[in-house]
């Protein structure tokens, strides 16, 4: 009697989890180019500055997912993370300038190279528009 309950639990439990997938939403990623940038002049030693960005979704369908970060020496390289909503109807009605920010803080003398990413050339290649800070004492 034990070992048909048992299969009874076992039977009901696999019936009850069904994998619906018909509402699920599903999703692309994309790196979206940064459209302007507020940077302090100079950075102090020790310091945590607040960079802000200014980006264009290309539809409503683009969501902000995060900031593409790259650490590399003194060099920082900088976009927009995107989900994109697979599978939906999506207006070429640019929705309005987004705004991210994120927190740096100055761990090194010397100088600072941000290479913000401007999008893609002509023959596909990645464009970034480079801004050297100077850290002072």
């Amino acid at each position: 009697m034990k070992k048909i309950a048992l299969l009874l639990v076992v039977i009901s439990t696999l019936i009850g989890c069904t994998l619906d997938n018909e509402n699920k939403d599903t999703y692309s990623y994309s790196i979206l180019p940064i459209d302007s940038y507020t940077l302090p002049a100079t950075f102090k030693l020790g310091e945590t500055y607040a960079i802000k960005l200014k980006y264009q979704r290309p539809t409503a369908c683009y969501l902000f997912e995060g900031i593409y970060y790259n650490k590399n020496l003194n060099t920082r390289t900088i976009a927009i993370q995107a989900a994109v909503k697979d599978n939906q109807a999506c207006t070429t009605e640019l929705p309005p300038l987004s705004e991210a920010s994120f927190n740096f803080q100055v761990t090194a003398t010397g100088s600072y190279i941000f290479k913000f990413y401007k999008g893609k050339d002509a023959e596909n290649k990645d464009l970034y528009e480079e801004v050297v800070v100077q850290v002072t004492p």
